[in-house]
């Protein structure tokens, strides 16, 4: 099979397009014939080695998991013999790494019927970022009807995601992002809109009962000037381009883990992917309140080429490649 392939770390072009193997379902797997998969940040950051205090964990000269990528949507090829539930010709979505190939395995647990109505396109751009914005604001920002959310990055992958799961959860919401994305970040059902090349959201004197940053451009004391006296601030590093290549998004992530020591109303969200919330993503979407926005595509030959929109031109909503 075809797949995009990464023997060391550095620019895109250390992506290759390749054949290898077909992977083979372990008992408890199955294995997608992927139709469509989406870039996210950790990509482009997996690709770099950065940042480096994480190459323990990535792999210290060359990424641990060769084939990139994460999110999919396809059907299912085989299961396992102890899977449940799903059959060959099933269409799901989910995530796995290696995603970015013809074929992935992905533990069953970690795999959801692909929600109706949408292309594989739409589905493939849902798991990581909907889930990460399902559970900063549902499980960690505890979102209840006529609170006041502020999504800070909203016009990215996990916020366009962030900003309607907000609204269905009943939140007045406010979204931040550049002058470009004013109009896609309304179209998504923000009540409020704030161009921050042109206003400061820590200096309007608004507050807010959650603050969902996914860009880390702020420091923490100029988050939590902009939250109300019980308010919380969530963190998500996915997104995070501040502290360069040592230290990555870790610095304001371990700063925000210390501060939650001590009860000062700041949580670092760390997304686990289930059945279960790509169940309610599912319903989500299926009940008209979430609709996956999709900036571009590529063919699976231009991976690299994807990546490389991502990060350096900050795309809007998410970049999908199709298979």
């Amino acid at each position: 099979m075809k797949a995009i392939v990464q023997d060391r770390y550095g620019p895109p072009d250390v992506l290759e397009y390749r054949e290898v193997d077909r992977p083979q379902p372990g008992d408890h797997e199955v294995l997608v014939k992927v139709r469509a998969a989406a870039v996210n940040a950790a990509d482009w950051h997996l690709m770099r080695g950065d940042p480096y205090v994480a190459r323990p964990v990535l792999g210290l000269r060359r990424p641990k998991v060769p084939i990139r990528g994460r999110d999919f949507a396809g059907t299912v090829e085989a299961v396992g013999r102890g899977v449940t539930g799903l059959r060959p010709g099933d269409e799901v979505y989910g995530e796995a790494d290696g995603a970015f190939a013809e074929y992935v395995c992905a533990a069953q647990d970690v795999v959801g019927r692909k929600p109706a109505g949408l292309t594989f396109e739409q589905a493939a751009a849902i798991p990581l970022a909907g889930n990460t914005a399902l559970m900063g604001l549902r499980d960690l920002g505890k979102v209840r009807p006529g609170q006041h959310v502020l999504v800070n990055g909203a016009s990215g992958g996990v916020g366009t995601f962030a900003v309607q799961i907000a609204k269905a959860l009943g939140a007045e919401v406010t979204g931040v992002c550049s002058t470009r994305n004013v109009d896609l970040v309304r179209s998504l059902g923000a009540d409020h809109v704030v161009d921050y090349t042109r206003e400061d959201f820590t200096r309007t004197g608004q507050r807010y009962d959650l603050l969902l940053d996914l860009v880390g451009n702020r420091t923490l004391a100029e988050c939590r000037r902009a939250l109300t006296p019980t308010g919380v601030l969530v963190l998500s590093g996915g997104g995070v381009s501040d502290g360069g290549s040592l230290f990555g998004p870790m610095g304001l992530i371990i700063r925000g883990s210390a501060m939650s020591l001590f009860g000062r109303r700041v949580r670092v969200l760390t997304a686990k992917p289930s059945t279960d919330n790509l169940a309610a993503l599912r319903e989500l979407v299926e009940g008209g309140k979430v609709t996956p926005a999709v900036d571009r595509t590529y063919p699976l030959s231009e991976a690299a080429e994807a990546i490389r929109y991502l990060e350096v031109e900050h795309a809007s909503a998410k970049v999908v490649i199709t298979c």
